[in-house]
């Protein structure tokens, strides 16, 4: 008896890692991160590591061995424990991240704001405006939802443009209007009508849901390398009022275009108010940002149509909740190339470290520069560029947790979790690091009337060479070419390469993005 009382502690703690071990194993392999080649090896270490712990705390008699043997056993445990837990974390956080999302637009009811009714009950005999062919099947939608609240059906005013709508409003011409609550920005940004909320009130939001287009999958063996060698990914942000998964305005587009063989990522940033054919329009230009309106589908084929290339997949980040995470990952460094300053922060030129809402000022800013939409866009890849320069470093193990909590909240993606683990997987294996290079299209300032408006607002005109120059270097990544950031530059300045486009800037420089010639422009449309 008393050489089995000697057993049992160690028949415990033996029990107790085993039990570790396998869970461990069991996650690691869940996870589909490391490859066979390596998974193999590792799981035979940390067995003979458990065995040598048993075979030292077999019996409390020799006390040297057991004593040794037990902390061989607790730091096995508990190394594998808290690494087990961060790995279920980091694969649950992906995985749910990366599912199919469902795509909520979020329609609206106005009235004006001295208006009796205080819900769609008291709108029974209204007659609602609408707007004639602009993103008719929300206002459908939004039109049953209320006829079905009232059990009747109402009467509808048409109008061509969303200017038109909110003067039908506000003249008495309609009772309410019913609208996508991302045409609200756009007429707080338009010239006369920044105000038009306060003469207004809000009834009711009613969320139209619609699943995103799901993208074609690489098949992938969970223990192979293997990886599709080429993706085009659509990086999108926005600052969108009523969260990430909501329809509204694109005001990042980036398309990187990643060939994992050579481990080349090309980052091409294209200005939001570009004025290019949606792919909903009709061949009628608008400003690219207008494109979100109507879903990330139509921002992507939009892109798709510009650049004659296909987009597999497509990330998005919500720039007011991405500053949770610069905040949880202690902060960010970047060099910044251009000194200036906001209303609330002063940026030198040279290295910045900031911390979350300094971050997001930073990539918002775009008044303070002669070029604005694209200096904001090449600071917004800055941006990026410093948060996953931070996330791979060893300080990101400091904050593990909240930086996890944050990411559901402000990243969206429909990156299949295979193709993820497969990365990882093939980095793991042949390690090395990766080339990033950036680029900016550019062109000239303008005034036209966008397909999503009725009244001329500022543009930014394509300049095609700088387009060209996009389609040539995605091409040449994903040709396995080798390029560095000095083979981005154009034989001549191809933002302001002709007097047309430089009268054109001058021009229009009262009506955008540009500080040019002394004027300090205030609208942004």
């Amino acid at each position: 008896m008393r050489k089995w009382k000697g057993r049992i502690p160690g028949l415990v703690i033996t029990l107790v890692m085993a039990v570790v071990v396998a869970a461990f194993i069991a996650v690691l392999t869940w996870t589909q991160f490391i490859p066979v080649h390596l998974l193999v090896p590792a799981g035979v270490a940390l067995v003979m590591l458990a065995t040598a712990a048993a075979l030292l705390v077999r019996n409390t008699a020799f006390k040297v061995q057991f004593v040794l043997g037990t902390l061989l056993a607790l730091i096995l445990t508990a190394v594998l424990a808290v690494g087990g837990y961060y790995l279920y974390r980091t694969t649950s956080t992906l995985s749910r991240i990366s599912e199919t999302r469902t795509q909520s637009t979020p329609v609206a009811v106005y009235v004006r704001a001295e208006d009796a009714a205080q819900s769609i009950s008291d709108t029974a005999g209204y007659s609602f405006g609408i707007l004639s062919t602009l993103d008719r099947t929300n206002t459908d939608a939004g039109l049953s939802e209320i006829e079905s609240a009232l059990g009747a059906a109402v009467q509808t005013q048409e109008y061509a443009g969303i200017t038109q709508l909110a003067d039908g409003l506000l003249a008495g011409e309609c009772d309410a209007i019913v609208l996508n609550l991302a045409y609200i920005d756009v007429l707080g940004e338009t010239e006369g009508y920044t105000d038009f909320e306060s003469k207004v009130r809000e009834l009711e939001i009613m969320h139209v849901e619609t699943e995103t287009e799901e993208q074609s999958q690489a098949v992938v063996d969970t223990g192979s390398t293997d990886v599709q060698e080429v993706y085009t990914l659509y990086i999108s942000g926005s600052d969108s009022r009523e969260g990430l998964h909501t329809v509204g305005r694109s005001d990042v587009n980036i398309l990187a275009t990643i060939n994992t063989e050579t481990r080349q990522i090309l980052l091409v940033t294209t200005p939001r108010d570009y004025y290019v054919p949606l792919s909903i329009s009709d061949g009628v230009p608008d400003k690219l940002t207008h494109a979100g309106i109507y879903g990330v589908d139509v921002s992507i084929e939009t892109l798709e149509m510009l650049y004659e290339t296909n987009v597999d997949y497509y990330f998005r980040l919500d720039f007011t909740g991405f500053k949770g995470i610069v905040d949880a990952l202690g902060g960010i460094t970047l060099y910044n190339d251009i000194a200036f300053s906001t209303s609330k922060y002063d940026y030198p030129l040279g290295v910045n470290t900031l911390d979350g809402d300094e971050a997001l000022q930073f990539a918002r800013e775009r008044y303070s520069f002669v070029d604005g939409d694209i200096q904001r866009g090449k600071n917004q890849m800055k941006v990026i560029s410093a948060v996953i320069d931070k996330a791979m470093s060893p300080e990101i193990l400091m904050n593990y947790t909240s930086i996890l909590e944050s990411l559901e909240d402000c990243f969206d993606m429909n990156v299949p979790y295979s193709d993820i683990a497969a990365l990882v997987r093939r980095q793991l294996s042949d390690g090395g690091s990766w080339n990033v290079v950036q680029y900016s299209v550019t062109g000239y300032g303008d005034t036209q009337v966008p397909y999503s408006m009725s009244i001329p607002v500022y543009v930014m005109q394509p300049d095609y060479e700088t387009v060209q120059k996009a389609q040539e270097l995605m091409d040449r990544v994903e040709n396995g070419e080798t390029i560095t950031q000095a083979d981005t530059e154009l034989p001549v300045d191809a933002s302001y390469s002709t007097d047309e486009s430089a009268d054109a800037l001058d021009d229009s420089a009262a009506y955008g993005d540009y500080t040019y010639a002394g004027t300090d422009s205030s609208y942004g449309y």
